[in-house]
């Protein structure tokens, strides 16, 4: 091979990169379209008329059931972090929650929802913590009410994804490390904390008092009965006349015939 093949052959590739790197361009820009069309338009009116449908169809009972979801006085004002928690939740709600009979309008709604769900994740990046605990607490409301929060959920989805479909593309970690970290509100009930050496001081004074007012109650009534019960000693020297024979004889130490 001679030099001037060598380099006849080196154009070549330096002529196609560009072309190839055009073309790479043109391509990205038409999935990015693409996706930002279907991001933007993948949640319509039918879906959310298809929970209302759900909700309306529901009995309205005072029965309960218990749901993991996301704790929203959690995120404050952060609304775009609380529904990329809230929507990996919802995923799971619907496949294990809301369980009807097969074949059924209500059965059929909630495959539809499934299906839009899976499709959606094309749509939310993937943060550090969006999987675990944090952010989340247990409910215990009706199925009625379980139904309101999922329609919430994407409506306001929608709302945004129309507004901008790349949104969910914002990095919530700080958001959700703020939720397990000290000094936040605790979602669920916890009994107040106390010292032990003062809740054992409160305890044990009243008792310790109690014992006592027992233990000199009892010597009291003892005492008061052992009066009563000891007779009365006698004087015999009372009442008896100075110069007496009694007592005369007695001082003497005669004995008096009997």
């Amino acid at each position: 091979m001679t030099a001037r093949g060598a380099a006849g052959r080196c154009p070549s590739s330096t002529w196609l990169g560009p072309r190839l790197l055009l073309v790479c361009l043109l391509v990205s820009r038409s999935i990015a379209k693409e996706v930002s069309e279907h991001c933007s338009h993948m949640i319509g009116n039918g879906h959310l008329q298809v929970l209302q449908q759900l909700i309306d169809s529901q009995m309205e009972t005072s029965c309960q059931i218990t749901f993991d979801f996301v704790d929203q006085e959690q995120f404050e004002n952060d609304t775009v972090c609380y529904l990329k928690k809230a929507f990996f939740l919802v995923e799971d709600i619907i496949e294990e929650n809301m369980r009807f009979k097969d074949n059924t309008p209500n059965a059929n709604a909630t495959e539809r929802l499934q299906e839009l769900s899976l499709r959606l994740r094309n749509c939310f990046t993937t943060d550090n913590g969006q999987d675990n605990k944090s952010c989340v607490r247990t409910f215990h409301e009706t199925p009625l009410q379980l139904l309101e929060k999922i329609k919430d959920v994407f409506n306001k989805t929608k709302n945004l994804l129309e507004t901008d479909w790349n949104i969910f593309s914002k990095n919530c970690k700080e958001s959700f490390n703020k939720c397990s970290s000290p000094g936040r509100r605790v979602p669920t009930w916890a009994p107040p904390e106390f010292n032990n050496s003062e809740f054992v001081f409160h305890l044990l004074v009243p008792s310790i008092i109690l014992i006592l007012l027992a233990v000199g109650g009892l010597l009291f009534y003892r005492w008061k009965r052992r009066i009563h019960r000891e007779p009365p000693t006698l004087n015999y020297s009372v009442g008896r006349p100075e110069g007496s024979p009694l007592t005369q004889d007695e001082d003497r130490g005669v004995e008096l015939p009997v």
